[in-house]
């Protein structure tokens, strides 16, 4: 086992690998830009590095100030969190080639999962079932115009480098595809320095469910059952929640082996989500695959009572998983809230500033993570995640009920959050009764997920 581990990352989630390292026995090595000199994972950590200023690209993406800030303090890994550089190949590369472990898959594995054209033919060989598109990029309207005459409208043009929703666009005919397909493109380009799309058949109503995955050097895999993430905005996640309500035990079951099935596929090792979209009529098809560990994973905690990162942290170190599939089980229903520092009637304009107020809810079934207290400020330059709310009942109309009993304790003030977008979303009934699918938000709350 590692004796130190360096957090490339900030906010919620480098307090949360923290955490696990520390009832590890792990010490921890925080870095830091400039504005996040007085931060919670700064003073949580054993040490603390500064690696730049404020703005991400000279500081958590400055992938050489990163390695130099391991080796001078002798980590013997790098946990990259998610965001940043959690799904960058050539920095997974440049640790093993400066002898440090990177905690994720190997750089070929993110290669060929990162690239959505190429995670979609990798899974239509291992037999998992993808969306109608195109089987490689597109580089014209023209090609993509005779794709979509062949599948139908609408089409999804989608960043192949793509995530977090950024570099996706619909065209629902042909007069609106070329715009959508330039704006794709320059999109893209602008967020990951790829302009390369490709193009699939759009489904109207889907909901989005994926599938967490563990597996490592031993030959070892199992899946941690699902979570639904259909609440959504402009393909940004909002709310999640797992079990999903509409999955049998036999979808249930054939997701999870399709997702390992493509996992050996590509030599996968450590924790991953494999995506896909089910359809209104049942049947599902593979999205894309998330070669890092993700926002959402504590609900999956929750209902499986398993700390992923720990077990993260271990596959890296080259220990067996030392569970089966048979060991698993689903432990009630648990639903995760995202805290941005946003304003829902303002077009959910980000709201950076100080938190003047912050009192956080408690007591049995709620868990919250975040990295931030009173009196602390909200800083411009990343993203908006403030705290996420995870609740676990014994059914989810218990979870629904705590939940609403939760984000009323929760107290923020001094800049506008999502919470009372939340709390609006709680009395709707599609979303009590199940009935929620990728445009929940657009149809049953009046917003707009263009």
């Amino acid at each position: 086992m590692f004796d130190s581990i360096l957090i490339a990352n900030r906010g919620e989630v480098a307090v949360r690998i923290i955490r696990s390292a520390r009832e590890m026995g792990i010490k921890t090595v925080a870095v830091y830009s400039q504005a996040d000199a007085h931060s919670r994972h700064v003073r949580m950590a054993d040490r603390a590095v500064c690696i730049g200023p404020a703005q991400s690209t000279a500081s958590y993406l400055n992938q050489a100030n990163i390695i130099m800030a391991a080796l001078n303090t002798g980590a013997g890994a790098i946990h990259p969190g998610y965001g940043f550089l959690a799904e960058n190949a050539e920095f997974a590369r440049l640790c093993a080639d400066e002898g440090l472990v990177f905690v994720g898959p190997s750089p070929d594995a993110i290669t060929r999962m990162g690239n959505k054209s190429i995670a979609r033919a990798t899974a239509g060989a291992a037999g998992v079932p993808v969306v109608p598109g195109s089987p490689g990029a597109i580089d014209t309207v023209a090609e993509a115009a005779t794709f979509a005459d062949e599948v139908g409208y609408p089409v999804l043009v989608k960043a192949s480098a793509g995530g977090g929703g950024k570099g996706m666009r619909v065209a629902h005919d042909a007069d609106d595809l070329a715009h959508q397909f330039t704006a794709a493109r320059t999109e893209a380009a602008a967020a990951f320095g790829d302009d390369t799309v490709y193009l699939e058949k759009y489904l109207a109503r889907p909901k989005h469910i994926e599938i967490q995955i563990l597996t490592d050097t031993h030959g070892n895999g199992v899946y941690l059952f699902e979570r639904d993430c259909s609440v959504q905005r402009r393909h940004q996640k909002l709310i999640e929640e797992a079990p999903s309500v509409v999955l049998t035990p036999e979808t249930r079951k054939e997701m999870g082996r399709a997702a390992l099935r493509l996992a050996e596929n590509v030599g996968y090792v450590g924790a991953g989500t494999v995506e896909f979209l089910y359809d209104t009529d049942g049947s599902w098809y593979f999205m894309e695959m998330n070669t890092r560990v993700q926002v959402e994973h504590p609900v999956t905690e929750a209902i499986c009572g398993l700390d992923i990162i720990a077990a993260q942290i271990r596959i890296a170190a080259g220990e067996p998983l030392g569970l089966t599939q048979d060991d698993l089980s689903i432990d009630g229903h648990a639903i995760e809230f995202r805290i941005n520092a946003e304003d829902p009637a303002q077009d959910f304009r980000p709201s950076p500033g100080t938190v003047s107020r912050f009192t956080l809810p408690g007591g049995f079934g709620v868990r919250v993570d975040t990295h931030l207290a009173a009196g602390e400020t909200i800083s411009p330059y990343y993203d908006s995640l403030i705290a996420k709310l995870i609740v676990h009942g014994a059914d989810r109309s218990e979870c629904i009920a705590r939940a609403r009993r939760a984000l009323g304790e929760f107290d923020v003030a001094g800049v506008a959050t999502t919470i009372p977008f939340h709390l609006e979303a709680l009395t709707v009934p599609a979303f009590i009764e199940g009935r929620v699918y990728t445009d929940f938000v657009d149809t049953e709350m009046g917003g707009s997920d263009d």
